[in-house]
């Protein structure tokens, strides 16, 4: 599985990313590539928008890494069917760049949000979610302070019509309650996926959760399921990436 994880200026999950990816995984083609750049490189399977407080956050979470020089490789790739992961403010930035609907605000407490949560896995069947068992309830670490994910009513019955909600905030039984939602996001959302199938972002951090020793390995599964779906496709699907650059 050849992966690219961006690195904007702010980024400060991106090494957490390369560890699960790379030393967990252990998929030894995982590389950084720099902001500035104007391709994410050859024959790239996925590509990773990790956590972090690109540019600060100033303005708004993600409008400015936005119109960095490497997102417009990211979002032809993306539209040209590669697969992208955007993990808390990398999911803010697939929402400003247009790849995923909605956007992230203020928590509604309007404090920062660090500690654990619950989500349920509500679809097993996507690129991101396959080695998840059914219904599972798992527990991830967030860490944001925008983090609320609001759109309007019809994008709202959009994603719920189309199935585009992969996780949800929930307590420890599975249950999705107000009180279990950290942050305020309508119906309780945590990650989405694309009409496609091919983008996916969500506000926990699955790369802290990747090793029994931080508390809990159910992130790991979000690798695991990128990985095997890659390993299921004929090189040749995968070689039609040989080159994004604008």
């Amino acid at each position: 599985m050849r992966t690219r994880i961006i690195v904007f200026p702010g980024s400060n999950c991106d090494h957490d990313a390369m560890h699960a990816v790379r030393n967990v995984l252990g998929e030894r083609d995982t590389e950084f590539v720099w902001h500035k750049a104007d391709s994410i490189g050859q024959d790239v399977d996925l590509v990773i928008l990790p956590g972090g407080f690109s540019y600060g956050d100033y303005l708004r979470t993600g409008a400015i890494a936005r119109f960095s020089p490497v997102m417009k490789a990211v979002i032809h790739f993306a539209n040209e069917g590669g697969t992208v992961l955007g993990i808390c403010n990398g999911f803010q930035v697939l929402c400003e760049s247009g790849l995923l609907p909605g956007v992230l605000i203020r928590n509604e407490s309007l404090k920062f949000a660090c500690k654990e949560v619950h989500l349920t896995v509500e679809r097993t069947d996507t690129r991101f979610t396959n080695s998840f068992e059914k219904e599972a309830v798992i527990r991830i670490p967030i860490a944001h302070g925008e983090g609320n994910f609001i759109a309007s009513d019809e994008v709202i019955a959009d994603l719920e019509q189309n199935g585009q909600i992969l996780f949800r905030y929930c307590d420890a039984n599975g249950n999705i309650t107000h009180s279990a939602n950290p942050n305020g996001s309508r119906n309780n959302i945590a990650g989405i996926i694309n009409a496609e199938g091919n983008v996916m972002g969500l506000m926990p951090h699955p790369e802290r959760a990747c090793e029994a020793l931080l508390g809990s390995a159910d992130g790991l599964n979000v690798f695991e399921s990128l990985r095997d779906f890659f390993d299921t496709i004929p090189a040749t699907q995968t070689e039609r990436f040989t080159t994004v650059a604008l």
